[in-house]
């Protein structure tokens, strides 16, 4: 332990005696001015970098650049015209002065650190000094694009130098862990990710490519927008990246593009990358793509070209919003040629070598691009940023004077900063947030060309995070010019939409957005499109053809008007008009000895229920209503035990009357005609006890079935009571059987008018139709359940009629010589059948 502390105290005496020398040559600012208080600044001037030869034989020349950038150009003049502007402020830094060191870093990462490191450094002083361990600028301006402020914060992190970027949206310089003195006068790529995704969902587009570069600025920024396209349930078909110095992975970019089906790219890169893939899309004769741009490039007028036209006309983006700074244009058309350019007629530095200022000289008269004021403002209102904070520090007052600036630190500066609040001559508020940053606001630019060829970016819209989430933002898509310089909106969609009808059915192992459109099955419908589920129809609803809504199931019932309807109307009225004509008949022959026989009274009372019966059939059509249900099965009941009991009735008295004719029999006295009637009143009585229970205790009423057709309902009677419905149908059956046996014990009997075959033949019809009735009945679907009942009712009462009445009517019109007391009393043999 004290070996390592005595080594500790050697090397920090050696340390202090050690003077401080620079390691090769300095690298000098592009522009620069001295002051009290120096604010340094990085921009890519220019944008081609040519590498020196390392041949290792002499010492490396300094690396070269070329190609200027007009637009980082116009940065660097911002800076030095709000500078001066503040100099000449009599109320914001009234005695202090304000310089400025702004280096060059040729848009390349290698020139950027040298700068960074240049920057930092002071190259003035002498041999023989010492390291005061002060930095020459107490703030930096810089840089331009997210990936290179990534170095330049993490480099001067340590010395709380505090950085403002006019330009680096990178959400990773967020984190104030990682950059504590890091500033922005531009918005985190965050809201420019979720604008985005807001444009796109806007203009109904869910199919999309993503293009963006491979660096910090364009990979946060393309993962904030496919959080917020997902969110939004917007699809990216790729997501494809390069950088500047990859060709290869270009190509692969701009094939992809070419194979794809989306019609939307959304380019999340920067200027230059951009500039590289118009390019490229030129060359090949890729047309036709919506370009979806970034505050980056999309308002960047070196991308206009006789060559770009085709691929980039109605490109559509977001962009800082344009401002007019008073008295910018005059500064650089004259003030900034005569005073601040280093090779000036009025330049001090006579000495300087003016040929790496020559591709500057020619900007002079140029001044086409001054009204596009973008990241100008940025770069403005981050100078005045510092300048408020120094107004803090030195504690400066109108009129007066402020303190000492030559003991300002760094790190007073940053605390500073995060406690601005102020509004610069163009309207605009600056302060900055727990993040830093300053509020998200963008205009919505459109790329379009005028009437004389030239090109503007028409503002058709805007984003503004500062107001609530339903006025964020607004766009005019009547002002719209689409790619190609179209004027219909283009459409980028995986899958057509769904028509009302039909459902969406996600495809196995693709995005969401590309489905099938699945027809909506019977009984559901989607009134809207692009349905992830059809609707159920409620109970008495059905979906109509299209399936686009539910309309009132079709009611069935057996109704007066339809075919079956009218043809059984007419077999029930037929019955009635036929049974009407027989008792006529029997009446007009009532005295005649084969109506008399079997009790005549007995017969026209079974006519008069043979009536009722037919008439009952009606009831059972038409649409069923709470009278009509219950009318229908009692009447029906009723009736038929009234015909079952004159016929049993008959039947006794064919036996009776032959049982009266054996010698000491006295049996028709026990059953002569009141008996008899009393015998039908009390069989009848029977019947009418039960429908009457069935009416008090759950009587029939109207029910509609949803559940045997699901396209209809139908309209039926409920029976209630099934007990009571198959107590009146088996008691009816129980004297149907009854009066079969005694008839078919009485067919043996001698005589030549034996009656109680033809009741045996109409009995025997009448059970089969009912027997059959049942399995029919229980089988039949809707109105044929009602049908089968009255085919049941009309079949046994013709049954009846035909088999008892009719050989008495042939007898009476066609045989009236054996309608005699002797032909009928008349023995014959008897043969069994």
């Amino acid at each position: 332990m004290l070996f390592f502390l005595y080594t500790l105290l050697l090397f920090h005496h050696l340390n202090a005696n050690t003077l401080c020398r620079i390691m090769g040559d300095p690298k000098y600012p592009l522009l620069s001015k001295d002051g009290e208080i120096n604010i340094g600044a990085i921009f890519p001037v220019h944008t081609k970098e040519t590498l020196p030869s390392f041949e290792f034989k002499q010492k490396p020349k300094f690396v070269s650049c070329s190609s200027v950038s007009v637009r980082d150009f116009r940065l660097a003049q911002t800076m030095i015209f709000a500078i001066e502007e503040i100099n000449q402020n009599e109320t914001l830094l009234p005695n202090v002065s304000i310089g400025y060191r702004i280096y060059d870093s040729c848009a390349s990462r290698m020139s950027s650190i040298s700068a960074i490191l240049a920057v930092m450094n002071d190259h003035g002083f002498v041999a023989g000094d010492r390291c005061n361990g002060q930095t020459p600028v107490h703030a930096i301006i810089g840089e331009t694009e997210s990936s290179t402020t990534v170095y330049l914060s993490r480099t001067t992190g340590p010395f709380k130098i505090p950085v403002i970027s006019h330009s680096s949206q990178c959400e990773c310089l967020s984190n104030r862990k990682d950059y504590p003195s890091f500033f922005r006068t531009i918005a985190s790529d965050y809201h420019q990710g979720r604008a985005l995704a807001l444009l796109v969902k806007h203009l109904g587009w869910t199919w999309v490519g993503a293009v963006n570069t491979d660096n910090e600025y364009g990979n946060s920024g393309m993962e904030n927008f496919l959080k917020a396209a997902k969110t939004e349930g917007i699809c990216v078909e790729y997501s494809v990246k390069f950088y500047r110095t990859e060709p290869e992975k270009l190509l692969k970019v701009v094939k992809t593009m070419k194979q794809g089906t989306a019609k939307v790219i959304v380019a999340f890169v920067a200027f230059f990358e951009m500039e590289l893939l118009i390019e490229q899309l030129s060359i090949q004769n890729i047309t036709g793509l919506q370009m979806i741009g970034v505050v980056g490039w999309i308002t960047s007028k070196n991308l206009f070209t006789s060559n770009t036209l085709n691929v980039m006309c109605g490109s559509l983006g977001f962009a800082m919003k344009r401002i007019n700074i008073e008295g910018f244009a005059d500064f650089v058309n004259k003030s900034f040629w005569k005073t601040a350019f280093p090779c000036s007629k009025n330049s001090a530095q006579a000495e300087l070598d003016c040929s790496k200022y020559h591709d500057l000289l020619e900007l002079r008269n140029y001044n086409e691009d001054l009204s596009e004021h973008r990241f100008s403002g940025n770069v403005y209102k981050a100078v005045y940023a510092v300048a408020n904070a120094l107004h803090r520090i030195l504690k400066c007052k109108e009129q007066d004077i402020c303190a000492n600036a030559l003991t300002i630190q760094p790190h007073q500066v940053v605390k500073a900063l995060k406690r601005v609040n102020f509004t610069v001559k163009f309207g605009d508020r600056v302060w900055f947030d727990s993040t830093g940053a300053v509020a998200a606001q963008y205009e919505v630019v459109n790329w379009q060309q005028d009437s004389d060829g030239s090109f503007q970016f028409k503002a058709v819209g805007y984003y503004d995070a500062s107001l609530p989430p339903d006025q964020r933002f607004v766009l005019n898509t009547e002002n719209i010019i689409w790619a190609g310089g179209q004027l219909e909106k283009p459409r980028s969609v995986c899958t057509e939409s769904c028509p009302p009808g039909t459902r969406k059915a996600v495809q196995k192992g693709r995005p969401v957005c590309c489905y099938d459109c699945i027809p909506c099955a019977d009984g559901e419908m989607s009134n809207e499109t692009d349905s992830n589920n059809c609707m159920q129809c409620p109970g008495e609803f059905w979906s109509n053809a299209e399936k686009n809504k539910c309309v009132l199931k079709a009611v069935e019932f057996l109704s007066f008007t339809e075919v079956m309807g009218i043809v059984l109307v007419f077999f029930s009225l037929f019955g009635v008009v036929i049974t009407v004509l027989v008792t006529v008949l029997f009446y007009s022959k009532k005295d005649t000895p084969i109506v008399k026989a079997n009790n005549s009274e007995l017969s026209f009372l079974l006519l008069f229920s043979l009536i009722l019966c037919f008439l009952c059939s009606l009831t059972f059509i038409g649409r069923p209503t709470e009278w009509s249900c219950m009318l229908r099965h009692t009447a029906f009941g009723i009736t038929f035990v009234l015909c079952i009991s004159c016929v049993l009735g008959k039947t006794l008295v064919v036996l009776m009357a032959f049982k009266a004719t054996l010698p000491g029999s006295n049996v028709m006295k026990w059953f002569g005609p009141p008996q008899q009637r009393l015998s039908v009143l009390s069989f009848t009585f029977i019947q009418v006890l039960i429908c009457v229970l069935w009416l008090t205790i759950s009587p029939p009423f109207p029910y509609k079935n949803v559940k045997y057709y699901k396209e209809k309902i139908i309209l039926e009677c409920s029976l209630g009571s099934t007990v009571g419905f198959w107590a009146v149908l088996g008691y009816i059956g129980l004297l149907a059987v009854l009066c079969f046996i005694l008839a078919f014990l009485a067919r043996t009997l001698p005589d030549n008018f034996n009656e109680a075959k033809f009741i045996t033949f109409s009995m025997l019809i009448f059970c089969a139709v009912w027997i059959t009735f049942i399995p029919a009945y229980v089988s039949s679907p809707g109105k044929f359940t009602v049908a089968v009942e009255i085919f049941a009712i009309l079949a046994s009462s013709f049954g009846l009629l035909f088999c008892i009445f009719a050989p008495k009517c042939y007898i009476i019109l066609f045989k009236p010589e054996q309608n005699t007391k002797q032909h009928l009393m008349a023995k014959t043999q008897s043969k069994s059948y």
